[in-house]
């Protein structure tokens, strides 16, 4: 008779039975989490098209809308609208991530 016995029972194998499961669980999230990311990569970019293209097209519009004295007035106005809501954006995001 010998001193070697293997168990093949998982129900008894606690340590590594909880190792595999909390890599498995791990795995899992680091994947969900990179594809969060990807799909936040990915509507950001759409965002910032069409936010581009906005943009332009509201230029085109003051362009065509106002008269041309009253033209550059207009366009600094909306440049100015445009950049305090970037600040905006950007201050909420820095307490959002520095408390």
């Amino acid at each position: 008779m010998s001193d070697t016995h293997t168990d093949t029972d998982p129900s008894t194998d606690t340590v590594d039975g909880a190792n595999a499961s909390d890599t498995d669980k791990q795995t899992g999230a680091r994947v969900r989490r990179y594809a969060n990311y990807a799909i936040l990569m990915v509507l950001g970019l759409l965002a910032f098209v069409a936010v581009v293209q906005l943009y332009l097209s509201v230029s085109n519009a003051i362009g065509t809308w106002i008269t041309s004295e009253y033209r550059s007035l207009f366009q600094a106005a909306f440049n100015l609208i445009v950049l305090l809501a970037a600040g905006i954006g950007i201050s909420y995001q820095l307490r959002r991530l520095y408390g």
